[in-house]
């Protein structure tokens, strides 16, 4: 058995930094562990000179602004990819798998858009290439869905995947605040970024969510089969109206899969106050799993930030220096069992929140009614309050459960009624609470 193993860095900033703090930390566990030592021999930055919070921790470790000093170290085993980006990360990862290094990523971007010609050159290459922390930090719920829920038949997930928007929904239910209010603060704090398109937008969970039905589901999930609806339109109405009916706000990935048909998106809707995820407050993160065996269980904690997202990675490449010694590398590499297929949109089925502004005239609740009966769609919940505006009438209304199909086609109708102003809110409903 080595008395060390060498790992190679490609990017010291956050996340990086974090890396080498926690190796240095606990070199004593990781050697009690693996029987050997871990070392980062070498990190690739962007200028050596800079000054970083590890700097005494770095000591011993060779700093480049030259990739294939890393990747081309034949003392390097593990290659850990923490700089971020696509293009460069990709091209790194696949020269790490020529040259037969294993690979550990935090780069869920990346994962999400090539990760089926990451695994084909891992597996080409007899090589480990793991990724936790690309999905929701410190929590291990990417080795929880592939070991732990090995042996069961994985139905729904439903999760907050990331926590800008967690924290802003949050700010807004409890205080009142704006959504605009509610960024500023985040971005203030750290939450957000200067630039936050790619988490308001749902673009950050749409990614993780196509990575979690990959690995969940074994079948390939590519980022344009994720439906995505961001939080920037949420009004402060709705999450009022929620919460009297006994609701919360949330920003949701969700993904099913029946044994033949997959469906995943992400978007806002209102989660039943008696419902785990409800409770999910600030930047935290949690994974809702559905079981066939097991039934219900959820993983839950820091989605982000230096710390858990290097304890997950560490995480990784200790499993990688145990594979080694076993002999065993290469082996986790599964060809998804499924090919994919779908849901589409009239065998999707779910409760529905709707606002509506109409005219305050007798027999417009009647129309209203009529309209979305003759769909089959009923109500389970009825509000309605006297608009801003004279003569007008604001009403929300939940469905029992029907199609998506129908929905949209009772959208589209409710809009063309002649006493119906406008439509301004509609999301899925999760849970069954009542008022």
């Amino acid at each position: 058995m080595e008395d060390n193993v060498s790992v190679g860095l490609l990017g010291v900033g956050v996340v990086g930094s974090g890396v080498i703090s926690l190796i240095e930390k606990h070199q004593e566990k990781i050697a009690h562990q693996l029987g050997c030592h871990v070392h980062v021999k070498s990190a690739l930055v962007r200028n050596p000179n800079k000054a970083r919070d590890v700097d005494e921790e770095i000591n011993g470790t060779a700093l480049t602004t030259d990739p294939d000093d890393v990747l081309n170290d034949p003392e390097i085993d593990v290659i850990v990819e923490v700089m971020g980006g696509i293009e460069e990360a990709r091209e790194s990862i696949l020269k790490a798998f020529a040259a037969k290094k294993h690979v550990v990523t935090a780069n869920k971007d990346l994962v999400a858009l090539h990760g089926a010609e990451l695994h084909e050159a891992a597996a080409k290459n007899k090589c480990d290439f793991y990724y936790e922390a690309s999905v929701a930090g410190g929590i291990p719920i990417l080795r929880g869905i592939t070991d732990g829920f090995a042996s069961d038949h994985i139905e729904q997930l439903m999760g907050i995947v990331n926590g800008t928007t967690n924290y802003i929904l949050t700010k807004m239910h409890n205080e009142g605040v704006s959504y605009e209010d509610a960024l500023k603060e985040a971005q203030q704090l750290g939450f957000a970024e200067a630039d936050p398109a790619a988490d308001v937008e749902g673009l950050d969970a749409a990614r993780k969510m196509a990575i979690l039905g990959r690995l969940a589901f074994s079948t390939y999930i590519d980022l344009e089969d994720v439906e995505v609806t961001g939080i920037r339109d949420i009004e402060l109405a709705d999450l009022q109206y929620g919460d009297n009916l006994g609701f919360t706000m949330k920003l949701i990935g969700f993904a099913k899969f029946d044994g033949k048909q997959v469906e995943v998106n992400v978007q806002p809707a209102l989660i039943s106050k008696d419902h785990p995820l409800a409770d999910v407050k600030n930047e935290y993160n949690a994974v809702y799993v559905y079981g066939e065996a097991v039934g219900e269980a959820m993983f839950y904690g820091a989605g982000a930030g230096s710390m858990p997202t290097a304890s997950a990675v560490i995480s990784d490449v200790v499993t990688v220096i145990k594979n080694m010694h076993r002999g065993v590398t290469g082996s986790q590499i599964v060809e998804p069992r499924f090919k994919k297929e779908l849901k589409p949109k009239d065998q999707r089925f779910g409760q529905y929140y709707v606002r509506f502004h109409a005219k305050d005239e007798a027999g417009v609740f009647s129309r209203v009614s009529s309209l979305f009966n003759d769909l089959d769609i009923s109500f389970k919940q009825i509000l309605q309050n006297p608009s801003n505006s004279p003569d007008t009438a604001e009403i929300v209304v939940i469905t029992h459960y029907s199609s998506l199909e129908k929905m949209h086609q009772a959208l589209e109708e409710l809009e063309n009624l002649a006493s119906v102003l406008d439509v301004n809110s509609f999301y899925k409903v999760e849970g069954d609470a009542d008022a």
